[in-house]
C-alpha cells in the first residue's frame, strides 16, 4: 500500500512526465496553490486531465524543471507535509527560477485527494517576469 510519504516522493520525481504525475490523483483530486493569485494566475486544478494541463503549461515555460532536495517533516495518518526546491532556467524570459515549496498532500486511498503547495511569489514573479505590486 502506497503511504502518503510514498505519493509525495513518487508525485515529485515524476513532474517532468505530466501524465504520470496526474494519474496520481484521485478523479476529483486537487493541485492547489494558492497564492499564485496573487499573479494573475490559475491558484487550483482539479482531476488528472486539469492537474496534467497544469504541469504541461509550466513544464513548456520551463523545462528543466524538477524537485530536489525533499524534506518530510511531519507524517500524520493520511497527510504528509514536506518542503523541496527547485532551481531551473525559464525559457521565455531566460531568468533562474530559485523556489522553496511547502506542500502538504492528503491522501485517499492510494491516490491524491489535495496537494497544497505555498511559495514565495516574489521569487516567482521575477523569474517569470510579471510585475509585483506592493
Amino acid at each position: 500500500m502506497k503511504t502518503p510519504v510514498d505519493l509525495l516522493n513518487q508525485y515529485l520525481s515524476s513532474i517532468r512526465n505530466p501524465a504520470a504525475a496526474a494519474a496520481l490523483f484521485a478523479e476529483d483530486g486537487v493541485l492547489e496553490l494558492p497564492y499564485l493569485a496573487s499573479l494573475g494566475l490559475p491558484p487550483r486544478a482539479q482531476g488528472p486531465a486539469a492537474i496534467e494541463n497544469f504541469i504541461t503549461s509550466l513544464l513548456k515555460k520551463v523545462p528543466d524543471f524538477q524537485f530536489k532536495n525533499i524534506r518530510v517533516l511531519i507524517e500524520a495518518g493520511n497527510q504528509v507535509f514536506a518542503e523541496y526546491d527547485v532551481e531551473a532556467i525559464v525559457v521565455p524570459t531566460n531568468g533562474i527560477y530559485r523556489q522553496s515549496y511547502a506542500g502538504r498532500l492528503v491522501a485517499s486511498g492510494e491516490k491524491i485527494s489535495l496537494l497544497r503547495e505555498s511559495l514565495d511569489t516574489v521569487a516567482a514573479a521575477k523569474a517569470f517576469n510579471i510585475p509585483v505590486s506592493v
